[in-house]
């Protein structure tokens, strides 16, 4: 056939074509009812999703259909391991700020008091300071809302007050009896995760780490070249009550304490193939005696650090056992604005063992192990430990370590039960000392300037009887039990208490930490190890 005739035929040869398909189309079964032809299968919904979909358009009332797959998803995940999570919307910004270390605002810590927004303390060169705002100010509006007597909240608060870096919010604040108003605008407000860095004694470093965040290598980095430059031979790690967070934070530290080429873990899950973590590179403090501080809060990422530490037999982990959480998770973002933060596989740390406790039984279990290992002893005495082994192992030492349940340390701390009378118990709970150190402060301001920085507030600070008696005069408008009963422990913890919060009214979490570790039994420990080791 010639080309030209070939022009002439196609046209009319397509549109038989067209013809018979949508003739075929038509005869096909479910043409004319939506459903799907032979050609192409639409995706089946699941019966999840049918049921939520006729739920929508059918059910007799109207619903939150939003709360309902919420509940849904939770129930769906009660029947995975207790760390596969459902993230909602509304908390997913919060959860992110948290690990990314740092959020969006004006830069103040603040706490509420009779229905009061006090500002407990002001960033150095962050938003608030740059505006004039001070430590003792009250917030009695922000932009056209009234935030002072009106039950705000912690939440509201944050709401109204952080916003895109560069905004303007126009606050009122109430100083010395006179309202004044103050512009802020915003900025972006790092969330520090290395709470203390300092020096606990001479040639012996001291840093605590409260999370691993985006920020948390950097903030070690930083406090380890400080700590070497005053002398710094001897190190502790204080990863007590330390969640976890980004695994990743916790093997770029472990590089800087391990020596080159070392496995720090290895993750592995169904789906999930093999993957080793090793050290790549020399790091800061190689060398040099080494302690790590865990109680039952150490998890994760701290569990990741604290047994590449025991394995390689390189420093000596002192306190309790940790958590024993040996899960890793993924997050997927969720087309409604939410996440779903689920386990796709185990990390197992060198030695091979999984730190990861049982969870067969049952969240409800799961979560109530701590508080079954104080009611059958394991936080007093370590011969009540109960420990789920998975894998036999002695490091190179010849120190027997154990796994399935968490880090079990190499020196014990039996948890401090005596801090704990009805009348300590009910001051911590009502939040005594943080609101009364908060209002001597703000009051005895000028006292405190003589003081040039938290290590010399703690050698010349003592809390006096005075101080000590107008104390339990403001504990008692605070229905404190057992004030006038007090034992010589609990008075001594009283004036540590307060002399720790004013502190850290004056120099935030360093302040606190380098007080109250002064007589911290699992500190002073620590100290005493590091201190016999040769160097």
């Amino acid at each position: 056939m010639s080309n030209r005739k070939l022009n002439v035929f196609l046209p009319l040869l397509f549109a038989v074509v067209l013809a018979l398909g949508m003739f075929l189309g038509h005869k096909m079964p479910g043409s004319n009812t939506g459903g799907a032809t032979v050609f192409f299968t639409k995706p089946s919904r699941g019966a999840l999703q049918e049921v939520m979909d006729l739920i929508k358009a059918k059910y007799v009332d109207s619903l939150n259909t939003d709360d309902l797959q919420q509940e849904a998803i939770e129930g769906l995940l009660a029947h995975l391991d207790p760390h596969s999570i459902y993230i909602p919307p509304a908390q997913l910004q919060q959860v992110n700020e948290d690990m990314d270390g740092n959020f969006e605002g004006i830069g103040v810590e603040f706490n509420i008091v009779a229905d009061t927004v006090n500002v407990i303390s002001v960033l150095s060169g962050g938003p608030s300071e740059a505006a004039g705002v001070q430590s003792g100010d009250k917030i009695l509006k922000v932009n056209d809302s009234v935030v002072a007597g009106n039950g705000i909240t912690p939440e509201k608060i944050r709401k109204l007050l952080r916003g895109p870096a560069g905004s303007v919010v126009n606050t009122t604040m109430l100083r010395q009896q006179k309202a004044i108003k103050i512009p802020i605008k915003r900025d972006v407000i790092p969330l520090y995760s290395i709470d203390a860095s300092y020096m606990a004694a001479p040639g012996v470093g001291y840093i605590k780490i409260s999370k691993f965040s985006a920020t948390t290598y950097d903030e070690f980095m930083k406090a380890i070249r400080t700590l070497d430059k005053q002398g710094m031979k001897k190190l502790v790690i204080d990863l007590r009550q330390n969640p976890g967070g980004y695994m990743d934070a916790a093997t770029r530290i472990a590089d800087e304490l391990l020596e080159d080429n070392k496995l720090i873990l290895y993750t592995k899950g169904k789906d999930y193939p093999r993957a080793d973590y090793k050290t790549k590179r020399p790091g800061l403090f190689e060398r040099g005696a080494l302690a790590v501080l865990t109680d039952e809060g150490s998890a994760s990422a701290s569990e990741i650090l604290a047994g590449a530490i025991q394995d390689w037999d390189r420093g000596t982990v002192i306190g309790r056992r940790t958590f024993g959480k040996g899960l890793v998770q993924e997050q997927y973002d969720l087309d409604n604005g939410g996440a779903l933060r689920l386990t796709v596989a185990r990390y197992y740390i060198p030695s091979g063992r999984s730190i990861q406790k049982p969870y067969d039984k049952g969240r409800a279990n799961y979560e109530d192990d701590i508080v079954e290992r104080y009611h059958h002893g394991e936080m007093l005495n370590k011969d009540s430990i109960r420990i789920t082994d998975t894998i036999p192992y002695k490091t190179s030492k010849g120190r027997r370590v154990y796994g399935g349940g968490g880090i079990t340390p190499d020196l014990f701390i039996p948890f401090d039960t005596s801090r704990f009378t009805p009348a300590l118990t009910a001051i911590y709970t009502r939040n005594s000392f943080s609101n009364f150190a908060y209002r001597y402060y703000t009051t005895h301001r000028e006292a405190f300037k003589q003081y040039k920085d938290a290590s010399d507030f703690v050698k010349q600070f003592q809390t006096s009887n005075e101080l000590l008696n107008e104390f339990k005069a403001y504990a008692k408008t605070d229905s404190i039990p057992g004030l006038d009963r007090l034992n010589a422990h609990d008075e001594q913890e009283i004036r540590t208490r307060i002399k720790a919060m004013l502190a850290r009214q004056l120099y935030r979490t360093e302040g606190f930490y380098e007080t109250i570790n002064a007589t911290d039994p699992m500190v002073k420990k620590a100290v005493e190890v590091v201190e016999q080791e040769k160097d």
